[in-house]
């Protein structure tokens, strides 16, 4: 039997399927990120039919009381990964920029 709650996370995870496969068509992520983000909304929609699949990882190979704990482990660890890996890039970006304005301030000079 389905419940609500695995009915919502199947809804979200065809949307979020839907929107790797669109970025992917315009061509905003690369084939490899597209794969992988359909491979992870796949995953998502797989655990929601079936949650039970986890306990065995959770449980037996982890020795975690409930799957709900490997989830909100993997799920901090995935986000502090991407809170990182943004953060590495916006400084990148911010060097890039400051470099192009220096530029800018240099030509301006000269003239």
């Amino acid at each position: 039997m389905i419940l609500g709650i695995q009915i919502l996370g199947i809804l979200f995870g065809l949307f979020m399927l839907y929107l790797a496969f669109l970025h992917g068509k315009r061509g905003e992520f690369t084939a490899k990120e597209s794969v992988f983000w359909i491979a992870v909304w796949i995953v998502f929609i797989l655990v929601s039919i079936f949650p039970g699949s986890l306990d065995f990882l959770a449980k037996d190979v982890l020795s975690m009381s409930r799957p709900l704990d490997f989830f909100i482990i993997v799920g901090f660890m995935f986000i502090s990964g991407i809170v990182f890996y943004t953060y590495t890039m916006v400084r990148k970006n911010q060097k890039r920029l400051e470099d192009i304005v220096r530029k800018i301030a240099m030509q301006k000079k000269n003239k």
